[in-house]
Protein backbone atom coordinates (compact mmCIF):
# COMPACT_ATOMS: atom_id res chain seq x y z
CA UNK A 1 0.00 0.00 0.00
CA UNK A 2 1.26 3.44 -0.92
CA UNK A 3 2.68 5.45 1.94
CA UNK A 4 0.49 8.33 3.10
CA UNK A 5 2.31 11.59 2.58
CA UNK A 6 1.83 14.94 4.22
CA UNK A 7 0.75 16.42 0.88
CA UNK A 8 -1.96 13.74 0.64
CA UNK A 9 -3.29 14.73 4.04
CA UNK A 10 -3.43 18.35 2.91
CA UNK A 11 -5.35 17.39 -0.24
CA UNK A 12 -7.78 15.26 1.80
CA UNK A 13 -8.37 18.22 4.09
CA UNK A 14 -9.02 20.44 1.05
CA UNK A 15 -11.58 17.95 -0.28
CA UNK A 16 -13.36 17.73 3.09
CA UNK A 17 -13.40 21.52 3.48
CA UNK A 18 -14.81 21.94 -0.02
CA UNK A 19 -17.64 19.50 0.70
CA UNK A 20 -18.45 21.23 4.00
CA UNK A 21 -18.35 24.66 2.31
CA UNK A 22 -20.73 23.61 -0.45
CA UNK A 23 -23.06 21.98 2.12
CA UNK A 24 -22.97 25.20 4.18
CA UNK A 25 -23.98 27.19 1.09
CA UNK A 26 -26.94 24.85 0.73
CA UNK A 27 -27.86 25.37 4.36
CA UNK A 28 -27.47 29.14 4.35
CA UNK A 29 -29.36 29.70 1.09
CA UNK A 30 -33.14 30.17 1.49
CA UNK A 31 -35.25 27.31 0.09
CA UNK A 32 -37.07 29.58 -2.36
CA UNK A 33 -33.83 30.25 -4.25
CA UNK A 34 -34.01 26.99 -6.18
CA UNK A 35 -31.65 28.27 -8.88
CA UNK A 36 -28.80 28.69 -6.39
CA UNK A 37 -29.44 25.28 -4.87
CA UNK A 38 -29.17 23.83 -8.37
CA UNK A 39 -25.80 25.55 -8.82
CA UNK A 40 -24.51 24.48 -5.41
CA UNK A 41 -25.29 20.84 -5.99
CA UNK A 42 -23.26 20.96 -9.21
CA UNK A 43 -20.34 22.32 -7.21
CA UNK A 44 -20.01 18.91 -5.55
CA UNK A 45 -18.43 17.69 -8.75
CA UNK A 46 -15.35 19.82 -8.05
CA UNK A 47 -14.13 17.99 -4.91
CA UNK A 48 -15.13 14.67 -6.47
CA UNK A 49 -13.02 15.28 -9.57
CA UNK A 50 -10.17 16.75 -7.49
CA UNK A 51 -10.08 13.70 -5.20
CA UNK A 52 -10.28 11.31 -8.14
CA UNK A 53 -7.33 13.02 -9.83
CA UNK A 54 -5.06 12.79 -6.79
CA UNK A 55 -6.32 9.66 -4.98
CA UNK A 56 -7.55 7.51 -7.84
CA UNK A 57 -10.93 5.88 -8.27
CA UNK A 58 -11.15 4.93 -4.59
CA UNK A 59 -10.64 8.54 -3.53
CA UNK A 60 -13.17 9.70 -6.13
CA UNK A 61 -15.76 7.16 -4.96
CA UNK A 62 -15.24 8.01 -1.28
CA UNK A 63 -15.63 11.73 -2.01
CA UNK A 64 -18.74 11.08 -4.10
CA UNK A 65 -20.29 9.17 -1.17
CA UNK A 66 -19.38 11.98 1.23
CA UNK A 67 -20.92 14.50 -1.16
CA UNK A 68 -24.04 12.36 -1.39
CA UNK A 69 -24.37 12.30 2.40
CA UNK A 70 -24.51 16.11 2.53
CA UNK A 71 -26.48 16.38 -0.69
CA UNK A 72 -29.01 13.61 0.09
CA UNK A 73 -32.59 14.78 0.57
CA UNK A 74 -32.90 13.65 4.21
CA UNK A 75 -29.92 15.74 5.32
CA UNK A 76 -30.52 18.68 3.03
CA UNK A 77 -34.20 18.70 3.81
CA UNK A 78 -33.60 18.51 7.52
CA UNK A 79 -31.51 21.67 7.49
CA UNK A 80 -34.10 24.09 6.16
CA UNK A 81 -37.22 21.99 5.64
CA UNK A 82 -36.31 21.47 1.97
CA UNK A 83 -38.74 19.20 0.11
CA UNK A 84 -37.67 15.74 -0.91
CA UNK A 85 -35.89 15.77 -4.24
CA UNK A 86 -37.09 14.28 -7.49
CA UNK A 87 -35.92 11.02 -9.02
CA UNK A 88 -33.50 12.84 -11.35
CA UNK A 89 -31.79 14.35 -8.35
CA UNK A 90 -31.46 10.92 -6.76
CA UNK A 91 -29.92 9.68 -9.97
CA UNK A 92 -27.40 12.50 -9.81
CA UNK A 93 -25.88 10.81 -6.79
CA UNK A 94 -25.09 7.86 -9.05
CA UNK A 95 -23.55 10.30 -11.52
CA UNK A 96 -21.35 11.61 -8.67
CA UNK A 97 -20.06 8.11 -8.08
CA UNK A 98 -19.60 7.36 -11.76
CA UNK A 99 -17.73 10.64 -12.28
CA UNK A 100 -15.42 9.89 -9.35
CA UNK A 101 -14.79 6.29 -10.45
CA UNK A 102 -14.23 7.13 -14.13
CA UNK A 103 -12.02 10.13 -13.44
CA UNK A 104 -10.03 8.18 -10.86
CA UNK A 105 -9.62 5.26 -13.23
CA UNK A 106 -8.28 7.55 -15.94
CA UNK A 107 -6.03 9.31 -13.45
CA UNK A 108 -4.70 5.97 -12.17
CA UNK A 109 -3.97 4.84 -15.72
CA UNK A 110 -2.21 8.11 -16.49
CA UNK A 111 -0.12 7.75 -13.31
CA UNK A 112 0.82 4.20 -14.25
CA UNK A 113 1.81 5.31 -17.73
CA UNK A 114 3.79 8.19 -16.27
CA UNK A 115 5.52 5.83 -13.84
CA UNK A 116 6.31 3.40 -16.67
CA UNK A 117 7.63 6.28 -18.75
CA UNK A 118 9.76 7.44 -15.83
CA UNK A 119 11.17 3.93 -15.41
CA UNK A 120 11.90 3.69 -19.12
CA UNK A 121 13.48 7.13 -19.07
CA UNK A 122 15.69 6.17 -16.16
CA UNK A 123 16.57 2.91 -17.91
CA UNK A 124 17.41 4.78 -21.11
CA UNK A 125 19.49 7.26 -19.12
CA UNK A 126 21.34 4.40 -17.48
CA UNK A 127 21.90 2.68 -20.83
CA UNK A 128 23.02 5.98 -22.37
CA UNK A 129 25.47 6.59 -19.53
CA UNK A 130 26.78 3.05 -19.92
CA UNK A 131 27.09 3.59 -23.67
CA UNK A 132 29.00 6.82 -23.07
CA UNK A 133 31.37 5.02 -20.73
CA UNK A 134 31.87 2.26 -23.30
CA UNK A 135 32.48 4.84 -26.01
CA UNK A 136 35.06 6.61 -23.86
CA UNK A 137 36.75 3.28 -23.19
CA UNK A 138 36.70 2.51 -26.90
CA UNK A 139 38.18 5.94 -27.67
CA UNK A 140 40.92 5.39 -25.12
CA UNK A 141 41.57 1.93 -26.56
CA UNK A 142 41.67 3.36 -30.08
CA UNK A 143 44.05 6.12 -28.99
CA UNK A 144 46.30 3.58 -27.30
CA UNK A 145 46.10 1.33 -30.34
CA UNK A 146 46.90 4.24 -32.67
CA UNK A 147 49.74 5.28 -30.40
CA UNK A 148 51.09 1.74 -30.44
CA UNK A 149 50.84 1.56 -34.22
CA UNK A 150 52.53 4.93 -34.58
CA UNK A 151 55.30 3.91 -32.17
CA UNK A 152 55.80 0.61 -34.02
CA UNK A 153 55.82 2.39 -37.38
CA UNK A 154 58.21 5.05 -36.16
CA UNK A 155 60.54 2.43 -34.69
CA UNK A 156 60.45 0.47 -37.94
CA UNK A 157 61.12 3.55 -40.05
CA UNK A 158 63.99 4.65 -37.81
CA UNK A 159 65.55 1.20 -37.66
CA UNK A 160 66.13 1.00 -41.41
CA UNK A 161 68.17 4.25 -41.72
CA UNK A 162 70.05 3.40 -38.54
CA UNK A 163 70.95 0.01 -39.99
CA UNK A 164 72.23 1.68 -43.16
CA UNK A 165 74.24 4.21 -41.15
CA UNK A 166 75.67 1.47 -38.94
CA UNK A 167 76.64 -0.55 -42.00
CA UNK A 168 78.33 2.44 -43.60
CA UNK A 169 80.22 3.19 -40.39
CA UNK A 170 81.33 -0.44 -40.22
CA UNK A 171 82.79 -0.14 -43.68
CA UNK A 172 84.56 3.11 -42.76
CA UNK A 173 86.13 1.48 -39.69
CA UNK A 174 88.07 -0.88 -41.86
CA UNK A 175 91.66 0.09 -42.39
CA UNK A 176 91.82 -0.38 -46.14
CA UNK A 177 88.91 1.35 -47.79
CA UNK A 178 89.13 3.02 -51.15
CA UNK A 179 88.25 6.66 -51.54
CA UNK A 180 85.28 5.79 -53.76
CA UNK A 181 83.95 3.44 -51.06
CA UNK A 182 84.46 6.11 -48.41
CA UNK A 183 82.56 8.65 -50.50
CA UNK A 184 79.76 6.13 -51.06
CA UNK A 185 79.52 5.43 -47.32
CA UNK A 186 79.50 9.12 -46.47
CA UNK A 187 76.76 9.66 -49.02
CA UNK A 188 74.74 6.85 -47.43
CA UNK A 189 75.16 8.38 -43.98
CA UNK A 190 74.18 11.85 -45.23
CA UNK A 191 71.09 10.64 -47.12
CA UNK A 192 69.91 8.45 -44.24
CA UNK A 193 70.35 11.32 -41.76
CA UNK A 194 68.26 13.50 -44.03
CA UNK A 195 65.67 10.74 -44.20
CA UNK A 196 65.57 10.54 -40.41
CA UNK A 197 65.17 14.30 -40.21
CA UNK A 198 62.26 14.22 -42.68
CA UNK A 199 60.70 11.37 -40.76
CA UNK A 200 60.90 13.12 -37.39
CA UNK A 201 59.72 16.42 -38.89
CA UNK A 202 56.70 14.72 -40.42
CA UNK A 203 55.98 12.89 -37.18
CA UNK A 204 56.09 16.13 -35.19
CA UNK A 205 53.87 17.87 -37.76
CA UNK A 206 51.36 15.06 -37.35
CA UNK A 207 51.58 14.65 -33.58
CA UNK A 208 51.80 18.33 -32.65
CA UNK A 209 50.27 20.50 -35.38
CA UNK A 210 50.11 24.21 -34.76
CA UNK A 211 46.69 25.88 -34.67
CA UNK A 212 45.69 27.51 -37.96
CA UNK A 213 46.12 31.26 -38.46
CA UNK A 214 43.24 32.48 -40.60
CA UNK A 215 44.34 35.02 -43.18
CA UNK A 216 43.07 36.19 -46.58
CA UNK A 217 43.87 33.35 -48.98
CA UNK A 218 43.79 33.60 -52.77
CA UNK A 219 43.47 30.06 -54.09
CA UNK A 220 44.70 30.99 -57.57
CA UNK A 221 47.94 32.42 -56.18
CA UNK A 222 48.26 29.48 -53.80
CA UNK A 223 47.98 26.95 -56.66
CA UNK A 224 50.58 28.86 -58.70
CA UNK A 225 52.96 28.86 -55.73
CA UNK A 226 52.53 25.11 -55.19
CA UNK A 227 53.17 24.40 -58.88
CA UNK A 228 56.33 26.50 -58.79
CA UNK A 229 57.60 24.56 -55.78
CA UNK A 230 56.61 21.22 -57.31
CA UNK A 231 58.38 21.91 -60.58
CA UNK A 232 61.73 21.48 -58.79
CA UNK A 233 60.74 17.97 -57.72
CA UNK A 234 60.13 16.77 -61.28
CA UNK A 235 63.90 16.64 -61.85
CA UNK A 236 63.86 15.83 -65.56
CA UNK A 237 60.91 13.41 -65.43
CA UNK A 238 58.43 13.51 -68.29
CA UNK A 239 55.75 14.98 -66.05
CA UNK A 240 53.57 17.94 -67.01
CA UNK A 241 51.99 20.17 -64.39
CA UNK A 242 48.77 21.85 -65.48
CA UNK A 243 46.71 24.43 -63.63
CA UNK A 244 42.94 24.55 -64.02
CA UNK A 245 41.46 27.29 -61.83
CA UNK A 246 38.51 29.63 -61.81
CA UNK A 247 39.74 33.25 -61.96
CA UNK A 248 36.50 34.37 -60.29
CA UNK A 249 37.20 32.48 -57.09
CA UNK A 250 36.78 34.89 -54.15
CA UNK A 251 39.45 35.39 -51.52
CA UNK A 252 38.58 33.29 -48.47
CA UNK A 253 39.76 33.07 -44.89
CA UNK A 254 42.11 30.18 -44.28
CA UNK A 255 45.69 29.42 -43.28
CA UNK A 256 47.64 29.84 -46.55
CA UNK A 257 50.83 28.22 -45.20
CA UNK A 258 49.11 25.12 -43.88
CA UNK A 259 46.91 24.83 -46.95
CA UNK A 260 49.98 25.20 -49.19
CA UNK A 261 51.72 22.46 -47.22
CA UNK A 262 48.76 20.10 -47.60
CA UNK A 263 48.39 20.79 -51.34
CA UNK A 264 52.15 20.49 -51.88
CA UNK A 265 52.14 17.10 -50.14
CA UNK A 266 49.42 15.92 -52.53
CA UNK A 267 51.28 17.16 -55.63
CA UNK A 268 54.60 15.63 -54.49
CA UNK A 269 52.78 12.39 -53.74
CA UNK A 270 51.42 12.46 -57.31
CA UNK A 271 54.91 13.11 -58.72
CA UNK A 272 56.31 10.14 -56.80
CA UNK A 273 53.44 7.94 -58.04
CA UNK A 274 54.32 8.67 -61.72
CA UNK A 275 57.78 7.22 -62.42
CA UNK A 276 56.80 6.72 -66.06
CA UNK A 277 55.65 10.32 -66.45
CA UNK A 278 52.28 11.77 -67.33
CA UNK A 279 50.17 14.79 -66.47
CA UNK A 280 49.19 16.21 -63.09
CA UNK A 281 46.23 18.57 -63.06
CA UNK A 282 45.78 20.88 -60.08
CA UNK A 283 42.37 22.56 -60.10
CA UNK A 284 40.53 25.06 -57.93
CA UNK A 285 36.83 25.77 -58.23
CA UNK A 286 33.75 26.62 -56.27
CA UNK A 287 31.06 24.04 -55.57
CA UNK A 288 28.06 25.41 -53.72
CA UNK A 289 29.30 26.78 -50.42
CA UNK A 290 32.68 25.04 -50.64
CA UNK A 291 36.01 25.75 -52.27
CA UNK A 292 37.35 22.61 -53.93
CA UNK A 293 41.04 21.93 -54.64
CA UNK A 294 41.83 18.77 -56.59
CA UNK A 295 45.03 17.00 -57.61
CA UNK A 296 44.55 14.49 -60.45
CA UNK A 297 47.42 12.25 -61.55
CA UNK A 298 48.06 9.42 -64.00
CA UNK A 299 50.15 7.32 -61.66
CA UNK A 300 49.98 3.75 -60.49
CA UNK A 301 47.03 4.48 -58.20
CA UNK A 302 46.13 2.73 -54.96
CA UNK A 303 44.72 -0.76 -54.63
CA UNK A 304 41.04 -0.80 -53.55
CA UNK A 305 41.85 -2.73 -50.36
CA UNK A 306 44.33 -0.01 -49.33
CA UNK A 307 42.17 2.96 -50.23
CA UNK A 308 40.75 3.31 -46.71
CA UNK A 309 44.22 3.20 -45.12
CA UNK A 310 46.11 5.77 -47.17
CA UNK A 311 45.56 8.50 -44.56
CA UNK A 312 46.76 6.30 -41.67
CA UNK A 313 50.11 7.30 -40.15
CA UNK A 314 53.11 5.36 -41.50
CA UNK A 315 51.04 3.54 -44.10
CA UNK A 316 52.86 3.69 -47.43
CA UNK A 317 53.36 1.55 -50.52
CA UNK A 318 56.60 3.32 -51.52
CA UNK A 319 60.03 1.94 -50.89
CA UNK A 320 61.42 5.15 -49.36
CA UNK A 321 58.19 6.73 -48.12
CA UNK A 322 57.55 7.67 -44.51
CA UNK A 323 53.77 7.28 -44.66
CA UNK A 324 53.20 10.67 -43.04
CA UNK A 325 52.66 13.01 -45.99
CA UNK A 326 49.00 12.15 -46.58
CA UNK A 327 48.36 11.86 -42.84
CA UNK A 328 49.69 15.37 -42.23
CA UNK A 329 47.69 16.74 -45.18
CA UNK A 330 44.53 15.04 -43.88
CA UNK A 331 45.04 16.50 -40.42
CA UNK A 332 45.71 20.01 -41.77
CA UNK A 333 42.54 20.00 -43.87
CA UNK A 334 40.53 18.73 -40.90
CA UNK A 335 41.89 21.57 -38.72
CA UNK A 336 40.78 24.06 -41.37
CA UNK A 337 37.24 22.67 -41.15
CA UNK A 338 37.42 20.84 -44.46
CA UNK A 339 37.63 17.29 -45.75
CA UNK A 340 40.29 15.44 -47.75
CA UNK A 341 39.16 12.49 -49.85
CA UNK A 342 40.69 10.21 -52.44
CA UNK A 343 39.24 8.28 -55.38
CA UNK A 344 40.59 6.05 -58.13
CA UNK A 345 40.33 7.41 -61.66
CA UNK A 346 38.58 5.19 -64.21
CA UNK A 347 41.49 5.54 -66.64
CA UNK A 348 44.10 5.04 -63.92
CA UNK A 349 45.73 7.14 -61.28
CA UNK A 350 44.21 8.95 -58.33
CA UNK A 351 42.35 12.16 -57.59
CA UNK A 352 42.74 13.80 -54.18
CA UNK A 353 40.11 16.43 -53.33
CA UNK A 354 40.29 19.10 -50.62
CA UNK A 355 36.90 20.58 -49.82
CA UNK A 356 36.89 23.69 -47.63
CA UNK A 357 33.95 25.78 -46.41
CA UNK A 358 33.79 28.99 -48.38
CA UNK A 359 34.06 32.10 -46.16
CA UNK A 360 34.68 34.86 -48.68
CA UNK A 361 35.97 38.17 -47.38
CA UNK A 362 33.73 41.18 -47.73
CA UNK A 363 34.85 43.70 -50.34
Amino acid sequence: MARWKQSDAVRAAIVLCAILAIAALHYLTPPELDYWHYIFQRLFYLPVIYAALYFGWRGGLATAIAAWIFYSPPFAGAWQNLPYYSLSQYLEVIVFCLAGILTGFLADRERRQRADLQLKTEELSRVYAELQRNLEQMKRSERLSALGQMAAGLAHEIRNPLASIDGALGVLRRKRVSEDKQAECLEIISSECQRLNRLLTGFLDFARPRPPRLLPTDLNLLVESVLDLSSHAIDGKSITLRKLTDPELPVLRSDPEQLKQALLNLVLNAVQAMPQGGEIVVSARRSGGNAVLAVRDQGCGVDPENLERIFDPFFTTKQDGTGLGLSVAHQIVAQLGGMLSAARNPEGGMTFVISLPMHPLEA
